[in-house]
């Protein structure tokens, strides 16, 4: 009768979990509805009313300026347009750090730390499952939030393209990481760092620390591995010209007598005596570059996300591995009940 009474009950802890995680984590979930409400609001300025305003002062600028004549344009719609897509741009660069930096001090680092989630594995919730609940909904929201704020940042900067003179360029590093899903991918694979980070480490000051630095690691990572995870095209010209492009170069280097592409770290123009010798000695015929133009842009994006996805479902194993490996042998446990015990 007993165990026929006691089964049902790991059946329901999940809604509970869900409900206290957010009962607990209230102002995080609070603060990070105002931010990505705030930076909403922003980019969708910056798209309608800012833009419009920046292209109708550059017209009124190119209309009167230079001819003689008074110039006569908003110099503060310029500005005011520069600077905010300017500061929603960095913000917007921060919040892989801030998810892994809150999920490492706050999600799971501190309630290790302070022995809540051991206290809470004494409550009928399993260890698997109380971590489960603090994955998920916290991936949930932060990639939806990154998500809606990657596509509004790429559609303000997509009406300002060819109408202001100074809007950013699509390969301007910025402009690319923060214009379309590969945001909200960094932000995920951040959050899951920050997760796993604080249950190994089990200091919540430690782990933020860590959290963020693994997640500057991981951007430095992604940034070099980028160019190369599609397909470049390649610009050639000859000994007397330069090859022309657009977009992100790769590589670049000469083209020898038999038609083949060698990458060199110097003299890949004619521009100086020296180098055209030193082309003589190789054989050179022409240069080539290789490159990403801006038929590219959303091939990059969406491979580079996915690389981000497999790698947080990655994050994702490694940590309920580590979980199920603690509680289930007895394996050292980081923080204040470890040193106790």
């Amino acid at each position: 009768m007993t165990a026929a009474l006691s089964t049902p009950a790991p059946a329901r802890p999940a809604p509970r979990q869900v409900r206290w995680l957010l009962r607990l984590h209230r102002p995080a979930l609070c603060a990070w509805a105002v931010l990505v409400a705030g930076l909403a609001g922003a980019l969708l300025w910056l798209w309608g009313p800012l833009t419009d305003a920046a292209a109708t002062a550059w017209h009124d600028y190119d209309a009167t300026c230079g001819r003689g004549r008074p110039c006569r344009y908003d110099q503060d719609a310029i500005l005011r347009y520069k600077d905010v897509y300017q500061y929603t741009t960095m913000a917007l660069l921060l919040l892989p750090f801030l998810a892994a930096a809150w999920a490492g001090a706050a999600l799971t680092g501190r309630e290790v730390e302070t022995g809540t989630a051991r206290l809470a594995w004494t409550q009928g919730v399993t260890p698997l499952r109380w971590l489960a609940a603090r994955l998920t909904v916290p991936a949930l929201l932060v990639a939806a939030g990154t998500a809606l704020l990657g596509m509004l940042h790429h559609a303000a900067w997509s009406a300002g393209r060819g109408r202001v003179p100074t809007a950013k360029s699509w390969d301007d590093v910025p402009t690319f990481y923060t214009g379309g899903p590969l945001i909200a991918g960094l932000a995920l694979a951040g959050l899951l760092i920050g997760a796993l980070v604080g249950l190994l480490v089990g200091r919540s000051l430690v782990a933020l620390c860590v959290s963020a630095l693994s997640t500057a690691v991981l951007w430095i990572g992604v940034h070099t591995a980028l160019p190369h995870l599609w397909p470049v095209a390649t610009s050639v010209s000859g000994r007397r010209g330069f090859p022309s492009y657009s977009g992100i170069k790769v590589a670049e280097g000469i083209v020898t007598e038999g038609g083949a592409h060698r990458p060199v770290p110097t003299c890949t123009v004619d521009l100086s005596p020296q180098c055209q010798a030193l082309n003589d000695r190789r054989g050179t015929v022409g240069f080539y570059i290789d490159y990403h133009p801006y038929s590219h842009r959303w091939p990059l994006q969406l491979a580079s996300t996915g690389v981000l996805l497999a790698l947080a479902v990655l994050l994702a194993l490694a940590a309920l591995r580590l979980l199920h490996h603690r509680t289930t042998t007895g394996g050292t446990r980081p923080g204040r009940e470890g040193a106790a015990a």
